[in-house]
């Protein structure tokens, strides 16, 4: 791919209603949209999904445009890039930073299905034709507020149920729910508000059939987790604590939970996210796509991944009208049945809307891809 230059542009979209989780609430989605465009003018977008504050992980937006401008979008210029999957491993010089690096390797993954001419979802290995959804539900005023909105998520279709829990927001709201729907696949996300203290109170949630429980522990945490998941029948799903299949691989060897949740951003980039999902299949381990308030844009590249044979639970892929007044792909993302088509049409399959782009991009900076000799230092090294 001769990539000739990349556009990141911070954008701003405001949610349709704010979402409140253990540790905040989200009203507005700022990221960054990454364009990698070639010689011939093809487009190839990604998205960072890191937040503004260093809440979720470590990373930030201003931290992942540091990253990107200063040295990831340099290392595209060391040498022709002959396939996507490439790129993690020109990447590696850099520590961690994972999100920085998910947004600019997905967009050239973008464009290398582009100039295929093939969709995203068969070029990663994907064979799925649609894929389940679930929808995600933040901490709400009341509970009479939850399950009303719950009730709306259902008759919209929508396949799974998640919640988030907190202390004090847990086993009695969960009662609550199974007392008007007790029926409905319904899983918890704590985002690592517990401690292994909390252990007996959490085994409570033992008795209403939940799908998983989804990071009751801290987000670096794998012991704990085995320990906990020990003592519960439910299984545990970890988010947070998976950076990469080997951390995927130490979680599943030492029994600290039975599911995985992959996010493309978390993790680094798709080629890790297939490495992971691999390995899952291979050890019989489900997994499922989690979200982070993706534009159309990222929504599109968790389709694509969700394609592959092992995940195996609906994940948080919802659609567009879900999240947004109007979303900056064409078409919008929909939903039927409880289902998502998996696009045929090449790359992603989405159009990005040009004025509507415009309308949400707070600040945008192109920068030229330059060819560097071998062995040249990277800017900012």
């Amino acid at each position: 791919m001769d990539i000739r230059s990349v556009t990141l542009r911070h954008m701003s979209m405001p949610l349709l209603n704010p979402f409140t989780t253990s540790f905040g609430t989200l009203k507005d989605r700022e990221f960054i949209a990454v364009e990698v465009t070639d010689a011939e003018g093809r487009s190839g977008w990604g998205e960072s999904v890191a937040f503004v504050e260093p809440s979720y992980n470590e990373e930030t937006l201003k931290g992942n445009w540091h990253l990107l401008e200063q040295f990831l979008i340099p290392l595209l210029g060391q040498a022709p890039i002959g396939h996507p999957s490439g790129l993690a491993e020109r990447f590696g010089r850099i520590r961690g930073n994972r999100m920085a690096k998910a947004a600019l390797e997905t967009a050239c993954w973008d464009l290398y299905a582009k100039r295929q001419g093939l969709p995203l979802a068969s070029v990663i290995g994907g064979t799925k034709t649609s894929i389940e959804v679930g929808v995600s539900i933040g901490i709400q005023a009341s509970a009479e507020r939850l399950l009303e909105t719950i009730g709306q998520k259902l008759a919209d279709g929508y396949k799974r149920i998640k919640i988030k829990i907190k202390p004090g927001w847990d086993v009695g709201i969960v009662d609550a729910i199974r007392r008007q729907y007790p029926d409905i696949p319904l899983m918890v996300d704590a985002n690592s508000a517990y401690t292994l203290a909390d252990a007996d109170h959490l085994r409570q949630l033992d008795d209403y059939g939940l799908m998983m429980i989804e990071q009751p522990l801290a987000h670096d945490d794998l012991v704990d987790h085995r320990e906990l998941q020990r003592q519960l029948r439910t299984p545990i799903c970890l988010d947070e604590s998976i950076h990469s299949a080997e951390d995927a691989r130490k979680a599943i060897d030492l029994g600290s939970c039975r599911i995985v949740n992959i996010k493309t951003g978390r993790v680094g980039g798709l080629t890790e996210a297939i490495k992971l999902h691999d390995l899952c299949a291979e050890r019989q381990v489900p997994v499922w796509c989690g979200g982070m308030f993706e534009s159309g844009i990222g929504r599109a590249h968790n389709i694509a991944l969700s394609a592959l044979a092992n995940f195996a639970l609906p994940g948080d892929t919802a659609a567009s009208s879900n999240y947004w007044e109007e979303d900056i792909v064409d078409p919008a993302v929909t939903m039927a049945n409880g289902r998502l088509a998996v696009p045929e049409g090449p790359g992603i399959g989405y159009g990005v809307n040009p004025a509507r782009l415009a309308k949400y991009t707070l600040h945008e900076q192109s920068y030229p891809i330059q060819r560097l000799e071998p062995n040249v230092a990277v800017r900012g090294t």
